[in-house]
């Protein structure tokens, strides 16, 4: 069995695709939310889901919460017999195992293989522990896909019909998503992706905690002063996260807490809220605009703001995106249920669900991809360590880019990449993928390096470098170990990869379209002749930019130009 889950920051879920439609699967107290808590203790007894949210305000120190945030990392949180270190995957895969044997309770069959949602900005590391998380629960990870494109394919099942540009805005437990996507033609096409990975509800908590703490009092704050600080932090975001749901639903609630049996409260109001808010709320508009610069959609192009992610309940939070976007957002899909059915929904398209076969998705690649360069600057000094993108984040994917180089030093022996991900200057600042070295023949600085880029979907990157010199080519497969146990599978990715290693300068409509722009230029004189050569050279300009989409539109622009000038003849 093939299942979705979200598996989220505060809370997860999993879902099925069954009788052509996906369906949430309940844990053993009938909810579908399971918290994304893990317990263990001293003895080595182990709690999942609301039976370790219930430890937490007794035994924080055997209490994690919100680990999703280190995924990937090398932070450890120390739990159970000898304080062992759990690595925050391991504690992922506890609660994905639990959310496993709610399946198998709930349908008589335990599911093998599932589709996992990731936050749309997590990095290479950050994903590949996502799956390392489902293999140590026992799971196939068949697919990782996007929370809000999951949230929109779900969004997008409801009536099945066209629509144009709308953005899914997902603000959960500890992440922050933005993506624009489209749907044609039972296509669901993401436009572009943004996000902010240590932006989320656990904040708007801790910007609670800040502002009421201090209203508590003096005799209150001797109290939290003498607590363990595992202990003081657990009673404050416990009613933190109170006070803040109450707020979702009424402007004045009390932020509570118990001190050596002693109760100490504080009202707060939304109006007081939403100002320790701000600079949190400040940061949710840079992820919106930089999606919508990048895919060149304005404000008043979205057909509809879709609220996902349980953080959106938040009317300080709804506020903002109203004002952001001068009206009021779309919240007909369930915020905390969407990411999992459209997992779900996912999972049905790859064991072609009846009802699904003409549903297709094109995503794009979350971050920039690239290699280390050095530059001279007008002096002659050489800066090293630079950034240099070939494949720029939210192009649609699969994709393959090429970018030349030249040697830097006369009689340079090699030339050594590091292939990095990231959008930062500096390649330090950007994550290291891999590294490519290709052995150059000697003579003058500036011998030609070119570097070729193929990146699928599912991560699968290929690095092409080829010295035209002296025909020497190397290549570099960088994907999961995962993804090379099904050797049939890999290999035929590959080749779905080879495909696209074609530039666009040697794609067959473009180069009709170019021979016959030479041909009229040929034909005419004057300033029609030197029209016709600017437009060659705009045409060129947008093929070396090698974007898909702006090619395409281009050469209408262009055929239709050309049309009108042989329009114009004199017979």
């Amino acid at each position: 069995m093939l299942i979705g889950i979200d598996l989220g920051t505060t809370n997860s879920a999993v879902a099925v695709w069954r009788d052509g439609a996906a369906e949430l699967v309940d844990n053993a107290l009938g909810n579908p939310l399971t918290p994304s808590a893990v317990s263990v203790d001293a003895s080595g007894q182990s709690w999942v889901g609301q039976a370790a949210l219930d430890r937490m305000a007794t035994q924080p120190g055997q209490t994690a919460t919100s680990f999703k945030r280190y995924i990937g990392t090398e932070h450890t949180t120390a739990l159970g017999s000898k304080k062992a270190k759990w690595r925050a995957e391991d504690l992922s895969a506890m609660v994905l195992r639990a959310l496993v044997d709610d399946v198998e309770a709930a349908l008589g069959e335990r599911p093998s293989a599932a589709v996992i949602t990731v936050p749309a900005y997590f990095n290479d590391k950050q994903r590949k522990a996502t799956r390392r998380a489902g293999e140590l629960a026992g799971l196939e990870v068949r697919r990782l896909i996007n929370e809000p494109t999951a949230a929109a394919l779900a969004f997008g099942l409801q009536d099945r019909g066209d629509r144009e540009p709308f953005l899914v805005f997902d603000l959960g437990g500890g992440t922050f998503d933005v993506s624009i996507v489209e749907m044609f033609d039972g296509i669901v096409e993401v436009r572009a992706s943004a996000g902010d990975n240590r932006l989320g509800g656990d904040d708007f908590n801790t910007a609670l905690i800040k502002l009421a703490r201090p209203m508590l009092g003096s005799e209150a704050e001797r109290a939290l002063q003498h607590l363990p600080a595992d202990k003081r932090e657990a009673l404050l975001t416990i009613a933190a996260e109170k006070c803040r749901r109450a707020l979702s639903d009424q402007g004045l609630a009390t932020f509570a807490v118990t001190l050596d049996g002693q109760p100490f409260s504080a009202e707060v109001s939304a109006e007081e809220f939403e100002t320790a808010c701000a600079p949190l709320i400040a940061r949710l508009r840079e992820p919106v605009v930089r999606a919508m610069r990048d895919c060149g959609v304005s404000s008043e192009d979205l057909s509809d703001i879709v609220l996902v992610g349980g953080a959106t309940r938040m009317p300080v939070v709804k506020k903002a995106i109203t004002r952001m976007f001068g009206r009021f957002p779309n919240a007909n899909v369930h915020p905390d249920h969407a990411v999992a059915l459209g997992a779900a929904s996912m999972a049905g398209l790859l064991d072609s669900g009846v009802g699904l076969e003409e549903i297709r998705i094109s995503d794009v690649a979350p971050f920039t991809m690239g290699v280390n360069v050095a530059e001279r600057d007008q002096t002659g000094r050489i800066h090293d360590g630079l950034f240099s993108p070939i494949i720029q984040r939210n192009t649609p994917v699969p994709v393959s880019r090429e970018h030349s180089y030249g040697t830097m030093h006369a009689n340079q022996p090699s030339v050594q990449m590091g292939i990095y991900q990231g959008e930062a200057r500096l390649v330090r600042d950007n994550v290291l993928l891999g590294q490519i070295d290709i052995p150059v023949p000697k003579g003058p600085a500036g011998i030609e390096v070119r570097v070729r880029f193929t990146y699928d979907s599912s991560g699968l990157l290929e690095v092409d470098a080829f010295v035209p010199e002296s025909g020497l080519q190397k290549n570099l497969v960088i994907a999961d170990d995962d993804d090379r146990k099904d050797q049939a599978r890999f290999e035929q990715r590959r080749a779905e990869l080879a495909k696209l290693k074609v530039h666009p300068r040697d794609e067959a409509e473009n180069v009709a379209l170019m021979a016959r722009a030479e041909r009229m230029y040929e034909s005419f004189s004057g300033q029609v002749r030197d029209y016709i050569g600017q437009m060659i050279l705009n045409f060129q300009a947008v093929i070396d930019a090698q974007e898909p989409r702006a090619i395409a539109e281009a050469r209408e622009r262009f055929a239709q130009a050309l049309d009108e000038l042989e329009g114009s003849s004199p017979l």
